[in-house]
C-alpha cells in the first residue's frame, strides 16, 4: 500500500471514476476494445465456500451474515477512511455480533510505524537464503508480532513486483526475480504468519512492476501492464497460485491496469482467474486509494475497499460505504454479491480463529505519544490512550539475525582473504558501515539513505527498535579497527602492507510517494550503480590498499564493473537488506563463525544494456502508458540464457568458505504423467445461499441519536435517500459489456485452491548427496532447473528453477542426501487454446539439472534414463 502524505492528499483523485447510484460507464467499456491488449469480461463473481477446508469457517460466517442487516454487511466491506483509526486502514464493525473493526496494517517485514517490534530482513534478503525453514520462521515472527499488536491483516508477503524492471522501486519487498523463488518464499511466509492467527494479504495482483505512474490521478491514468495469457500464467501468476494453495486469507489488488482494465475492477483477473480458476476462498482488497469505481468493482469481484475513501481522501466520500447501501437498495449491486463479500471476510476471520480472544489494536500508526486523537482524520476527534507500548519482540532477533546471516552472498574471494582473523589490521570506509548521523528512525518510512542500508523506503518498512551497525559489530570483535565513515576517501589515510580495507557501499529504492536523492521510488537517478559515489570509494581504496573487501547492501542488481576486477579487490559480499541485526549478521560471516550460504536471487549483469529494452522504466507526459510485456517469459536469467549473454554473476550464484561435491544422483517417477493434460478437475462443493430479495430501506437508515464522527465513513443513508433508492430497485441499469448473472462453466484448470489438485501431485523425485569436501563447515543449496522438451510445441526457456533445498551445516567430510520433488505443474506449459496446463507425456524429453546456480550444472537427469554428474 501507499501512505499518502498530508500535503498530497488534495492532489489524489481518480480521473476514471464510476459512481454507484448512476449507470456504470467509462473504465470497463472504454477499455473493452480489441486493439491490442484487452481484458475480457468475466461475470458473475464466483461465490466462496466450495472448498472443503473452508466449510467450517464458511458455515460460521453464513450463520452470522444470515442475520445481519444491510448496513452491517456493508460496514465490513468498507474502510472507515484514511487516518480514521489506529491502523493504516480499518473496516467498520458489527458490535451486535462481537465483530470489531478489522485492522489492516503494513508491512511485509514488520509492523509498521510502531514500537517494541522487530525490523526483520526484507523479502529479497529472505529469498537469498534459499532456506524454506527460515522463510517459515520469519513468517511466524511476523504473525506473532501482528497478533501481539492487534493487527488482524498484515499486508504481506509481497510477490509482485517480480523484478521485471531491475530499477523498479519495490523489487526488494519480494523474494527474487523468479516465480518459483517468489512462490516458495511467499507460501512459506503465509503458512508461518497464519499459523499464529494473523491474516496474510498477498500482494500486489498483478503487473505493478514500476513505481512511477502506477496510480491514476486528476491528470493521468495509471499505466497498463499488457501481459499475454501464457506469460501471465507461467510467470506472474505462479506465486499467487502457490499463495492461494497455502490458504492465504487475503489478496491485495495492484494500482495499475492489466490489459487496459484497472486491477480493482478487472473482472477477468479477480472473478475469472483468482476466484474461479485458482479457487481463492478469501477476500480481495484494494491497495490504498486504488478504488476507482463502485458498482463496477463490486461486480468484478472486489470484496473490501481500503482505506474506504473516494477519489479524494478526507472529503468524507466513498465509492462504497453508504453508496454501496444505496446500490443494493436500488438493485444495481445484487444482494447476492454483497452477501458473498461479507461472507468471505467473516469466513477468513473465523478460519484464523480471530473470534477467540484476538487482541484489539494497542498501538497507533499516527503518533508515538501515549495519548492522541482517536480519529486523526476528523476535524474534531475525541482523545484517548492510543499507544500501550506492547512489546512483541520475544526472541525474534534470533530469527532476524539468522535470516540476514544466511542470506549473505559471497561473490568473490580470491586467495581466501575471507574469513578475516580477529587480529587483522582493519580499516573500514563508507557511511554504509555506520549509523544514521541524524538518529535512529530519523526519516519517516526510511525515506532517506543515511548510514547502513537496512531496508528500502515506503510502506514496506518498519521502525528499527535498535540497530547493530557493522561499525558496532566489527568494533566489538576487532577493537583496533579504524573507521572512516565517509563516502569520500580520506587523503590522510596510510596503508600498511598488512592492512585490509573493508569498503561499504549501497543502492537504495522504494515506494513512489517518497523521492530520495532524485529517485522517485524507482532508481531513475542512481540507475543500477552504487549511491554516494560508491564506485569511486572502492577504486580509491584499491589504489592504496593491496587487500580490499567490498560489502554491498542493495535492493537489487548493482553494476560492479568499475572495480570488481581490480587486483586489490579480493572479496565481494552482498549483504542485501539485513534489518536490525545488520552488523551481527555480517560479522558472523566476515570472521568465519559461519560460512556464507546465501545465493543471488537475481542476475548481476555486466551492464544495464544486457537487459531487454522492454523492461526499462517508462515515462510520458500525457495519456496512459502502455507497458507491453513483449519479452514474455524471458526475465532475468531466462533472458540471459536465451540471448547467450554471459552475466557477471548468474542467478543462484554464491560461494562458501568450503567446497561441496554432488554425487550419487538418482531420479524416480512418483506419479506417471500418462496424459498431456491433468485428469478432470473435482466438482465444486456447495456454497452458502441466502435470500436474494432486496432488503428493506430501513436497514440502511441512520440510527436515531447516533454519535457520528465527521468524515468517518458509515454505511448509513438518510431516510429520504434510502427510500428513493428502494423505489428505483426495478430500474434497468446499463451494466458493463459482457455482464451476466449466469455462472460460467467451471474452468478446467481449477478445482481446488491454487488450481486442479492433480497439478500439484509429485511427478518426479530427484535425490543427490551433498558432501562438504573442504576444511570448514558450511551449507550448500541444491537448485533444480528443468529444460522442457520441444514436443510441447512452444518455445520455452532453456532453464527454469523449479525446486531447491538447503543442507544443514555440514562439517568437513560430512554428507547429506537431499530430495527435490517436482510436480506436474513444474514441467507444464500453459496451453492458451485449451486453457489448461500441458505436460510432456511420461516426461519424455524432459531434462533436469541440479547445481548451485543456474549456470552450475553439477547433475543432469534425463527422465526415463539415468542421472549423471557433470
Amino acid at each position: 500500500m501507499a501512505l499518502i502524505s498530508w500535503f498530497s492528499l488534495a492532489l489524489v483523485a481518480i480521473a476514471t471514476s464510476c459512481t454507484l447510484a448512476s449507470p456504470v460507464r467509462g473504465p470497463l467499456e472504454t477499455r473493452a476494445s480489441n486493439d491490442g491488449a484487452f481484458s475480457p469480461p468475466y461475470y458473475p463473481a464466483p461465490k466462496g465456500g466450495w472448498v472443503s477446508n473452508w466449510a467450517e469457517a464458511y458455515g460460521k460466517a453464513h450463520h452470522i451474515v444470515s442475520n445481519m442487516t444491510l448496513a452491517e454487511k456493508v460496514n465490513l466491506t468498507t474502510g472507515t477512511g484514511i487516518f480514521m483509526g489506529p491502523c493504516a486502514g480499518q473496516t467498520g464493525s458489527v458490535p451486535r455480533f462481537g465483530i470489531p473493526n478489522i485492522c489492516l496494517h503494513d508491512s511485509p517485514l514488520g509492523v509498521r510505524n510502531t514500537d517494541h517490534n522487530t525490523a526483520f530482513p526484507a523479502g529479497i534478503t529472505v529469498g537469498a537464503t534459499f532456506d524454506k525453514e527460515l522463510m517459515y520462521e520469519r513468517g511466524v515472527g511476523l504473525g506473532e508480532e501482528a497478533r501481539g499488536k492487534g493487527v488482524n491483516v498484515l499486508l504481506g508477503p509481497s510477490v509482485g513486483p517480480m523484478g521485471r524492471k531491475p530499477r523498479g522501486g519495490r523489487n526488494w519487498e519480494g523474494f527474487g526475480f523468479d516465480p518459483v523463488l517468489q512462490a516458495i518464499g511467499g507460501a512459506q511466509t503465509i503458512k508461518g504468519m497464519q499459523s499464529t492467527g494473523a491474516i496474510a494479504s498477498l500482494k500486489h495482483l498483478v503487473g505493478n512492476e514500476q513505481e512511477m505512474h502506477r496510480m491514476s490521478s486528476v491528470v493521468t491514468q495509471g499505466y497498463s501492464s499488457n501481459i499475454d495469457d501464457r506469460t501471465l500464467h507461467e510467470f506472474y501468476l505462479w506465486p499467487f497460485a502457490e499463495g492461494v494453495r497455502a490458504e492465504v486469507g487475503s489478496v491485495m489488488i495492484a494500482y495499475n491496469d492489466v490489459n487496459k482494465s484497472a486491477c480493482s475492477q478487472n473482472s477477468k483477473l479477480i472473478n475469472g482467474i483468482l476466484k474461479d480458476e485458482l479457487g481463492f476462498q478469501g477476500f480481495v482488497v484494494t491497495d490504498w486509494l486504488a478504488h476507482i469505481g463502485g458498482v463496477s468493482s463490486a461486480l468484478a469481484g472486489l470484496d473490501m475497499s481500503m482505506p474506504g475513501d473516494g477519489a479524494i481522501p478526507l472529503f468524507g466520500n466513498s465509492y462504497w460505504g453508504y453508496e454501496l447501501s444505496r446500490s443494493v437498495l436500488n438493485g444495481s449491486v445484487p444482494v447476492d454479491r454483497l452477501n458473498d463479500m461479507a461472507t468471505r471476510i467473516l469466513a477468513v476471520w473465523f478460519k484464523m480463529g480471530q473470534d477467540q480472544n484476538y487482541p484489539l489494536p494497542n498501538f497507533s500508526s499516527n503518533t508515538d505519544d501515549e495519548k492522541g486523537l482517536l480519529y486523526p482524520g476528523a476535524l474534531v476527534s475525541p482523545i484517548g490512550v492510543v499507544n500501550q507500548f506492547v512489546n512483541v519482540q520475544a526472541d525474534h532477533n534470533i530469527t532476524a539475525r539468522a535470516v540476514a546471516r544466511d542470506a549473505i552472498t559471497l561473490l568473490k574471494n580470491e586467495g581466501d582473504l575471507l574469513p578475516l582473523r580477529r587480529n587483522d589490521s582493519l580499516k573500514i570506509f563508507g557511511s554504509d558501515a555506520g549509523p544514521d548521523p541524524q538518529g535512529l528512525n530519523s526519516c519517516a518510512d526510511k525515506g532517506c539513505n543515511r548510514g547502513v542500508l537496512t531496508m528500502g523506503w515506503g510502506s514496506g518498512t518498519a521502525k528499527l527498535p535498535y540497530l547493530i551497525t557493522p561499525q558496532d559489530a566489527i568494533a566489538d570483535i576487532s577493537p583496533t579497527a579504524e573507521f572512516h565513515l565517509s563516502d569520500s576517501f580520506p587523503s590522510s589515510v596510510t596503508a600498511n602492507p598488512d592492512d585490509i580495507a573493508i569498503v561499504f557501499i549501497n543502492s537504495d529504492s522504494g515506494e513512489n510517494f517518497i523521492t530520495v536523492e532524485g529517485n522517485p521510488g524507482d532508481r531513475t537517478s542512481a540507475g543500477l550503480h552504487a549511491w554516494h559515489n560508491g564506485d569511486d570509494l572502492v577504486k580509491a581504496a584499491a589504489e592504496k590498499f593491496s587487500n580490499v573487501v567490498v560489502v554491498i547492501h542493495t535492493v537489487g542488481p548493482i553494476i560492479l564493473e568499475e572495480w570488481v576486477d581490480l587486483e586489490p579487490v579480493k572479496a565481494v559480499l552482498i549483504a542485501h537488506l539485513p534489518g536490525q541485526e545488520a552488523g551481527n549478521s555480517l560479522t558472523d560471516v566476515l570472521f568465519g563463525d559461519y560460512s556464507p550460504s546465501g545465493h543471488l536471487p537475481y542476475t548481476i549483469p555486466y551492464q544495464e544494456s544486457n537487459y531487454p529494452a522492454s523492461v526499462g522504466l517508462l515515462q510520458q507526459p500525457f495519456g496512459q502508458i502502455q507497458d507491453d510485456y513483449t519479452e514474455g517469459l524471458y526475465i532475468d536469467y531466462r533472458h540471459f540464457l536465451r540471448e547467450q549473454i554471459t552475466p557477471r554473476y548468474p542467478f543462484g550464484h554464491g560461494l562458501s568458505y568450503t567446497t561441496f561435491d554432488f554425487s550419487e544422483p538418482s531420479i524416480s517417477i512418483v506419479t506417471l504423467l500418462d496424459t498431456a493434460y491433468p485428469p478432470s478437475r473435482p466438482d465444486k462443493g456447495p456454497v452458502p445461499t441466502y435470500p436474494t430479495n432486496i432488503p428493506a430501506a430501513s436497514e440502511a437508515i441512520w440510527p436515531s441519536n447516533f454519535p457520528s464522527i465527521w468524515r468517518y465513513l458509515y454505511p448509513y443513508l438518510n431516510k429520504a435517500d434510502a427510500t428513493a433508492a428502494a423505489a428505483n430497485s426495478t430500474k434497468k441499469y446499463p451494466y458493463p459489456e459482457g455482464y451476466s448473472t449466469t455462472p460460467k462453466p467451471a474452468p478446467r484448470a481449477g478445482g481446488a485452491e491454487g488450481g486442479n489438485p492433480a497439478l500439484f501431485e509429485v511427478a518426479f523425485s530427484v535425490e543427490v548427496t551433498v558432501t562438504n569436501t573442504g576444511h570448514r563447515q558450511g551449507r550448500a543449496v541444491a537448485q533444480l532447473y528443468v529444460e522442457l522438451p520441444d514436443s510441447l510445441g512452444v518455445e520455452t526457456p532453456s532453464r527454469q528453477l523449479r525446486q531447491f533445498e538447503k543442507t544443514k551445516i555440514l562439517q568437513s567430510g560430512e554428507s547429506e542426501t537431499l530430495t527435490l520433488e517436482i510436480t506436474r505443474k513444474d514441467v507444464s506449459i500453459w496451453d492458451v487454446v485449451v486453457q489448461d496446463w500441458k505436460a510432456p507425456v511420461r516426461g519424455d524429453g524432459l531434462k533436469i539439472y541440479v547445481g548451485e546456480s543456474v549456470l552450475d550444472e553439477r547433475v543432469e537427469c534425463v527422465v526415463g534414463g539415468e542421472c549423471s554428474t557433470l
